[in-house]
């Protein structure tokens, strides 16, 4: 497995040394730099010519901040800055596999979806190319889940918890089912839990939040995605003609329905399956991905590692067919301007993801509820067969 997963980080890194990766690459690096003139606190309060809307949470900041000096001591800021999610998918393939060896009745089951993580051409284009940090925070949420659900870490896992909501604000759908599965771990663990949730929100966005409060709420909190009609529900939208203002909707003030959808259904499987919080964690990210308004092939990364937890066929299917679509679409002459057969994978993409949710929700009901003592912080059990684990053949 730890093969796997360094030859997943060797050929990320190597497309990140040899390829100028596409616009954010750049973006990232005019951020950097104005990171080092403002700060990563007051980043947030300054017009940057040139530069979308710098929508970071505030750990994103620091993280440029150290990168943009190894660039200034000769190293490339465009692989620099590749490197994290690199990391990240090296650390995921471990994680998913420690997940499913828990609950398959086989460890070969276990290991064919850590290397599938490894060698998932979604992470490889996402993390080794495009460079974003989509899959550092995604790796922090699952991390998460497992720390609570698996290793008895309760106060690990809160840490984890803020720490992916820091990198980047995708995984704050699943916080509330996080909370709701140390609550039904007993007092001690909701408040270990919390003690390590709140310690590290606390040093990270605290004095983002005391100094510009109100540029955070517009850059980061209330960030919508692009307007771009190429994915999920509002491609479709488009491709069946319904009006602009519906789409307008969506897009608008529509989209954080979908949202609190995502957080309701999170929390419900939590509630109800505490020991198989990883799963739901990742049905939570697939969820969110499947309801997404927004187009991103970065996206895609939200249920490239999930998936695999939630089945092996589950996972090499999404990772196959939106694979080939990152691919083709990174290949095109811009990675926001899809082609026909890119938008037809992209399409085929959701209906995967859409059949794997629902496996995947199924198999986590199905599963034997947990109830433990009050005073008991582990929230999983013993291994379940394969009748009852999370991830089967």
């Amino acid at each position: 497995m730890l093969i796997a997963a360094a030859v997943g980080l060797l050929t990320r890194m190597v497309i990140a040394a040899n390829s100028p990766g596409p616009a954010d690459v750049r973006i990232f690096a005019g951020f950097a730099k104005a990171v080092t003139v403002y700060g990563p606190i007051r980043i947030y309060e300054h017009p940057l010519p040139g530069l979308p809307v710098y929508n970071h949470p505030p750990l994103a900041g620091w993280m440029l901040l150290g990168l943009n000096g190894l660039s200034e001591l000769g190293m490339s800021f465009a692989t620099l800055i590749r490197s994290p999610a690199a990391l990240a998918d090296f650390c995921c393939a471990i994680l998913v596999f420690e997940i499913v060896r828990r609950r398959a009745a086989r460890t070969t089951t276990a290991v064919l979806c850590g290397v599938g993580v490894a060698v998932s051409p979604v992470l490889i284009a996402t993390s080794g190319y495009h460079g974003n940090t989509d899959a550092v925070a995604i790796a922090f949420a699952l991390a998460a889940a497992h720390l609570l659900a698996d290793r008895k870490s309760p106060l690990a896992a809160g840490a984890a918890a803020a720490l992916s909501i820091s990198v980047k604000f995708i995984p704050v759908v699943v916080v509330p089912a996080l909370f709701v599965a140390a609550l039904r771990g007993g007092r001690p663990v909701l408040l270990r839990f919390a003690a390590g949730f709140g310690a590290l929100f606390a040093l990270v966005w605290g004095p983002v939040l005391v100094t510009v409060p109100l540029r955070l709420k517009e850059n980061v909190l209330e960030y919508a995605g692009g307007t771009y009609h190429l994915w999920g529900l509002v491609r479709f939208a488009d491709v069946f003609g319904l009006p602009d203002s519906v789409i307008t909707f969506m897009q608008g003030g529509g989209h954080f329905l979908f949202v609190l959808l995502c957080v309701a259904a999170g929390v419900w499987l939590a509630w109800l399956r505490p020991a198989q919080l990883p799963g739901v964690v990742a049905v939570t990210l697939g969820l969110l991905l499947l309801l997404s308004t927004a187009s991103g092939l970065q996206y895609l990364t939200w249920a490239a590692a999930g998936t695999f937890v939630l089945g092996f066929w589950e996972g090499l299917a999404y990772n196959c067919v939106l694979g080939l679509t990152a691919v083709l679409g990174y290949s095109g002459r811009s990675a926001v301007r899809w082609s026909e057969p890119v938008l037809e994978l992209g399409a085929a993409g959701w209906i995967v993801l859409a059949a794997a949710l629902a496996t995947g929700v199924r198999r986590i009901l199905v599963t034997r509820p947990h109830t433990l003592p009050v005073a008991c912080p582990p929230l999983a059990g013993p291994r379940t067969s394969q009748r009852s684990g999370t991830a089967v053949n």
